[in-house]
């Protein structure tokens, strides 16, 4: 294969209209993720201030956007559950004047972890002062979905508990710099056990070692101040295992294809652990730009699969700052 490392440009402007076309219209393939809607916009914002063009966002739309964010804020009542947080759509939120209606409602209207952790990024990042936020509310609601091994659920019933969701906990915490009733303690418990035979973290206890939740393991230790807590060989070993997942991108899982996603995940995780050098840079930037898409923007998964913001967010989440990417 012929080496494009030096030769291929990264055609940033595209990948900026492609994020942002996101934030005005959603092709019909993406209607299954209307109920996780807040996470879209979180990877379209985002990406486009890592790509350092905010400005193509103008100032209504970016206060539309912040009010829709707080359209899915829920704060319950003291006679209420603790399920205080975001939503991630507004279809618990019917657009009607009839008392008894909103009322009813009332009882689906609770907080999701993972939605909570993205609309208060998408909030800081479009310069919100979040001062009508009430944070003991947040993180009560934080606390109270998180279970007695130390995991967390996306929200108060009906959701499974695993690795992500105490990485959606722990960056919640830490941007509104309140912990509340989270026990660290357990948390640390919950993740150490997670840790399987080959130094890899699992998403949920006695599964398998995966590059995104050794990402979300890691990531958690860090912002909760427990990192200095694994012993130096642990982490050695840990590296080995990330290091290991490089084919020319990054596989998830060994035996697995590469995916640009892991790009981030793997190469994320090795910058907590101080080990991003030792990975080869030239490959795996030819193979993100295998993945580039010339004609409409974005990266996609695989070369010639369709790009998404969820990809292209990730690909320059980590590695632009990182790697000669341009």
């Amino acid at each position: 294969m012929e080496d494009r490392t030096d030769t291929e440009p990264v055609l940033l402007s595209k990948h900026a209209k492609n994020l942002l076309r996101f934030l005005n219209l959603l092709p019909a393939r993406m209607a299954s993720h209307d109920n996780t809607r807040s996470t879209i916009v979180f990877f379209a914002v985002c990406g486009l201030d890592v790509l350092n063009s905010l400005h193509l966002v103008p100032p209504q739309m970016r206060q539309d956007i912040i009010d829709w964010i707080y359209g899915g804020l829920v704060v319950p009542r003291d006679n209420e559950k603790k399920c205080g947080g975001f939503m991630g759509c507004r279809a618990m939120v019917p657009k009607c004047e009839d008392a008894e209606i909103l009322e009813c409602m009332r009882k689906y209207q609770w907080g999701h972890l993972a939605m909570t952790y993205t609309s208060l990024a998408v909030l800081v990042t479009l310069g919100d002062d979040l001062s009508r936020l009430d944070r003991k509310s947040i993180v009560d609601g934080v606390a109270a979905v998180q279970k007695p091994e130390g995991s967390f659920s996306a929200c108060i019933d009906g959701s499974e508990d695993d690795m992500r969701f105490v990485y959606c906990a722990a960056t919640i915490c830490y941007m509104l710099d309140y912990w509340g009733d989270v026990n660290k303690e357990t948390m640390f418990q919950f993740i150490t056990r997670s840790l399987r035979y080959d130094y890899g973290f699992s998403q949920e206890l006695e599964g398998e070692a995966h590059g995104g939740t050794t990402f979300c393991a890691l990531a958690a230790l860090h912002l909760s101040g427990q990192l200095h807590r694994l012993d130096a060989t642990t982490v050695e070993r840990m590296k080995r295992w990330l290091i290991f997942r490089q084919m020319d991108g990054f596989q998830g899982r060994p035996n697995k294809p590469v995916d640009t996603c892991y790009s981030f995940w793997i190469g994320a995780s090795l910058c907590i652990l101080d080990g991003f050098e030792l990975t080869d840079y030239a490959r795996n930037r030819e193979f993100i730009l295998s993945t580039q898409d010339k004609l409409i923007g974005g990266f996609a998964k695989w070369p010639q699969a369709t790009p998404d913001p969820f990809h292209t967010y990730l690909v320059f989440a980590d590695w632009l700052s990182r790697v000669n990417l341009v």
